[in-house]
């Protein structure tokens, strides 16, 4: 549970809104946090997204990304000198 201290005039404004649609004050501001989190969401970048994922299923191989002409080439070699 939460509580959220508003200025005067912004309380009053939602106090209006809720009588005009029905609503509780309680929806209204849930409703507001949850498209303020999608919104926020959308704006990430692709790392922002992932980076708790990276790195989560390495290989072992520290070098992997720098030596991967030499592991191609050796791999065509094994393949077409057999």
């Amino acid at each position: 549970m939460i509580s959220v201290r508003l200025p005067k005039e912004l309380e009053e404004s939602l106090e209006e809104l809720a009588e005009y649609t029905h609503k509780t004050k309680t929806d209204i501001v849930k409703e507001a946090v949850t498209q303020y989190i999608i919104d926020t969401k959308s704006k990430l970048s692709p790392y922002e997204i992932g980076k708790d994922l990276f790195g989560q299923h390495a290989s072992g191989v520290v070098n992997r990304s720098t030596t991967y002409k030499t592991r191609i080439k050796e791999n065509l070699g094994e393949k077409f000198n057999r």
